[in-house]
């Protein structure tokens, strides 16, 4: 797809004009529809946009959403109306539609998404190829994906550090590229995919971001040589197996077997890294009857061409039959079909004949040491503690990375010497058995973040209870000691290491 600026100037004064943005599109048919259209019905966004129209008449809003939202076709005078600009000719050269007589049908996916980071809110315009619910049928393999939930879930935990240079691998439709580029002066996205460029670069000049820098390659080879300070990447990392009759999506399947790809950027990332820079992830890895997944990924961390921190959280895990389950339907074919079953099959038989017994799946933070010594390895499993809070991970990831490296500089005697104070966020719940006047339990819920909870003894409550920015730890501790008639040292050396935590994951803060 080549596109002329001079049009695609025109696209974006046209979208502008006609107010098509998020809230209008989503005031078309409300949370109903939205919902509806979450789960790949678009019956009740129909119904509720004819209602729309028989109240207000025909509006470009309505069009244009209908075209290219809900993928069906539209009148041809309704399209010219909905882009008095550009025009319906202007469409068709951009490749945003096909007319056939008196009828334009989309070509593209194209639809507003809004989003909000550390700088602020916006809004832009993203273009995609078109999914299932429009084509009716399975996606092609060369199929360029839109803003999904791997996209959202990446773009939430992006680190918002400003930085000279980032790099995107395997840029898609370029949405990573262009969150990056809010923060970096300069973004190189890459991808194997020519489409996936072409449509990258649509989007970049449509929303007027010009900081980005395309290359075609696969992986890290369009950029050999170079370093970056931020390296983000949606790789494709779906396990697929290797077989006729499979698809090879481009958008997620990497051509290798298992996680190999995954396995790939972990151990090559580092080479790529200027001395303090990070790279972030979304990542599968297998589990086996005889292999841990997260000790799986902490093989691949000491293969590593250079030494690095790591800090890996599972989000999820999937037994064999769920995972096959989950990426049949992605690419559109329909259970109870027997192309559903020739696939499931396959994908069982791949996992059985390599021992896999389940997936994990979550994200990889990777950071070459600016002094070369290490000093973070974690890896962790957070299971269901996420809800809507993972939009916004990539403050706390940068936050956490900041307390872990004050922390890690200081011996425990600098902490002890250390005011600190509970975090806003943080919550004590006490639970009794009836009748009882003590708690039977005490937790440290974190409402931001991760989400986590901490069970601490009355030691740490009273510790945490007492850090009100005023005494420091070591005072606490010391206080403590007394009250509870235990040795100070051996209070102390329980105490410190879990203070360092709590800095860590957020739940207190030091007081300068």
């Amino acid at each position: 797809m080549q596109h002329d600026p001079a049009l695609v100037s025109l696209l974006r004064d046209d979208l502008r004009a006609a107010g098509y943005g998020v809230a209008a599109v989503s005031a078309l048919w409300g949370s109903v529809g939205a919902e509806a259209l979450h789960r790949g019905q678009r019956i009740p966004a129909l119904r509720a946009l004819d209602a729309e129209r028989r109240q207000r008449g025909e509006t470009p809003v309505a069009t244009l959403s209908e075209l290219f939202v809900l993928g069906r076709s539209v009148a041809v005078p309704a399209l010219a109306a909905a882009l008095p600009a550009l025009g319906v000719n202007g469409a068709v050269a951009l490749g945003l539609v096909r007319v056939a007589g008196t009828t334009a049908e989309p070509a593209v996916d194209l639809r507003p998404y809004s989003f909000v980071d550390a700088i602020g809110a916006g809004e832009w315009w993203i273009v995609s190829d078109l999914g299932e619910l429009a084509l009716g049928h399975a996606l092609p393999v060369d199929h360029v994906l839109g803003v999904g939930g791997a996209s959202l879930t990446l773009s939430g935990l992006m680190l918002q550090t400003p930085v000279d240079r980032a790099l995107d691998l395997g840029t898609g439709c370029g949405i990573q590229a262009m969150h990056a580029s809010r923060h970096a002066r300069h973004v190189v996205a890459t991808d194997i995919s020519e489409r996936a460029l072409q449509l990258a670069a649509l989007n970049a000049e449509l929303n007027g971001i010009g900081n980005i820098e395309l290359r075609l390659g696969s992986l890290f080879e369009p950029v050999a040589g170079e370093r970056f300070d931020h390296i983000v990447s949606n790789p494709p990392f779906v396990i697929t197996p290797r077989g006729d009759g499979v698809p090879e999506y481009e958008y997620r399947d990497g051509g290798l077997v298992g996680d190999a790809l995954v396995e790939a950027v972990v151990r090559s990332a580092g080479e790529h890294l200027a001395p303090g820079g990070v790279a972030q992830l979304l990542a599968n890895w297998e589990y086996t009857a005889t292999r841990d997944g997260l000790a799986r990924v902490g093989d691949w961390l000491d293969a590593s061409e250079l030494p690095l921190d790591a800090w890996v959280i599972e989000r999820d895990q999937q037994d064999a039959a769920e995972y096959a389950e989950t990426w049949i339907r992605d690419g559109g074919t329909r259970p109870g079909t027997p192309e559903f079953d020739a696939l499931y099959d396959a994908w069982l038989s791949d996992f059985a004949a390599r021992g896999v017994t389940a997936v994990g799946f979550g994200y990889v933070l990777l950071r070459r040491p600016a002094t070369g010594d290490l000093t973070l390895r974690r890896l962790e499993r957070l299971h269901g503690a996420l809800g809507a809070v993972e939009a916004g991970l990539g403050v706390h990831l940068g936050a956490a990375l900041q307390a872990h490296d004050w922390q890690a500089g200081l011996d425990d005697e600098a902490i002890a010497a250390t005011r600190f104070a509970v975090a806003g966020d943080v919550t004590e719940e006490r639970h009794f058995w009836p009748g009882d006047e003590s708690p039977t339990a005490l937790l440290l819920r974190q409402g931001g973040g991760f989400g986590r909870s901490v069970q601490g003894d009355t030691a740490l409550n009273a510790l945490v209870g007492a850090s009100d920015g005023e005494l420091t730890a070591g005072s606490i501790v010391a206080a403590l000691a007394q009250l509870l008639e235990v040795d100070e040292g051996a209070l102390g050396a329980e105490l410190i290491p879990v203070v360092r935590a709590l800095v860590v994951d957020g739940f207190l803060v030091p007081v300068a």
